[in-house]
């Protein structure tokens, strides 16, 4: 499972990581002692969402070419996966002597309660938005089509998604990003920025909660 992994695969298939997989036993990792009983297991180590996110900045690069990027951030959740693809873009095209511009904006969505996606949606960035957008968790899809929605209102010359994680869920989202991380299955996952009603965030692995810690941190 290691070597599947940290392989690289073809861009619109993303790294499948199956129902059946247990993850990693947390005795095998150094995390915060406050969360100790409140994630069961870690679904995906730092070191193999690094590597990943190197393979997703090569197959950016490679379609863009020399176009001026602007990557959209979607926090709070997206802050970290956005920040990691930028500065491997940015390392990979100084390799490659590209010559790219990048512009960084944000946006906020919320749209969970506990480990619920509710039917409310509130967008807060800004007002001119152009080319690119990266995203932590693409679930349901809707948040996903609510802000491409919105960003086409500022007709951008081109709109391509990056996500994290999708999950593989019914009724799931019929269209996959342009570029995808993990394919995980439907369990509620937090760390790498991920939270869980502003908690675990600070996590550096992708980490399944526990019914414990849902149970804690719930509102």
């Amino acid at each position: 499972m290691t070597d599947r992994l940290v392989g690289c695969v073809q861009k619109e298939e993303g790294l499948v990581i199956p129902d059946d997989w247990p993850g990693y036993n947390l005795e095998l990792f150094n995390y915060p002692e406050h969360y100790r009983g409140d994630i069961e297991s870690v679904l995906i180590p730092h070191g193999v969402i690094m590597n990943r996110i190197e393979c997703l900045a090569r197959d950016i690069l490679e379609e863009i070419g020399h176009h001026t990027l602007m990557v959209l951030c979607v926090l709070k959740g997206g802050y970290k996966f956005c920040s990691d693809l930028v500065d491997s873009i940015k390392s990979q095209s100084r390799s490659t002597n590209r010559q790219l511009t990048t512009r960084v904006e944000f946006i906020r969505l919320k749209s969970y309660l506990n480990d619920r996606s509710t039917e409310d949606l509130h967008i807060i960035g800004p007002e001119d938005l152009s080319i690119f957008k990266g995203k932590a968790i693409v679930d349901t899809g809707k948040t996903m089509k609510a802000l491409l929605q919105h960003v086409k209102m500022f007709q951008p010359k081109a709109v391509k998604v990056a996500g994290l994680l999708v999950k593989r869920i019914p009724k799931g989202s019929e269209t996959l990003p342009d570029y995808v991380g993990f394919v995980i299955p439907n369990r509620f996952v937090v760390g790498y920025a991920l939270d869980y009603n502003e908690y675990f965030r600070d996590l550096n692995h992708i980490c399944v909660i526990s019914e414990t810690g849902k149970q804690k941190y719930k509102v």
